[in-house]
């Protein structure tokens, strides 16, 4: 498991969307129309820079944590939450919300930089 997706928080989405009554009827597509997700670090890469040089921070915090939190947000409630096949029936409705977004375009990103990041000693 990706060890943010192992947190606590993140682990009980879950169980606050789908396990509580009151929260399903209003946290579905007919009653939210946006959802924005933020991702902030109060600290640069801390030792981290050389790994995110090899593999991408894109790759590492959006791939891995964002788009996982952004599909827990947004899919239907599966067939199955728990039990042999949940894992499968959850993954399905990951890949729903996935596949249900359009392409991000390049006039729609912007990137930066952690500031102090090429003075990381980590960096090749």
């Amino acid at each position: 498991i990706d060890h943010y997706l192992g947190k606590e928080m993140t682990q009980n989405l879950m169980v606050m969307r789908f396990g509580n009554l009151w929260m399903e009827q209003v946290w579905n597509r007919d009653h939210v129309q946006c959802i924005m997700l933020t991702f902030k670090e109060p600290f640069g890469t801390q030792g981290r820079g050389g790994y995110f040089d090899q593999y991408g921070i894109i790759r590492d915090i959006i791939q891995n944590h964002l788009l996982q939190v952004m599909c827990l947000l947004c899919m239907e409630c599966p067939n199955k939450l728990d039990g042999p096949g949940a894992g499968e029936k959850i993954r399905d409705e990951k890949v729903r919300v996935i596949e249900a977004m359009p392409p991000v375009t390049l006039d729609e990103v912007f990137l930066g930089q952690y500031e102090g990041y090429t003075d990381d000693e980590t960096i090749t």
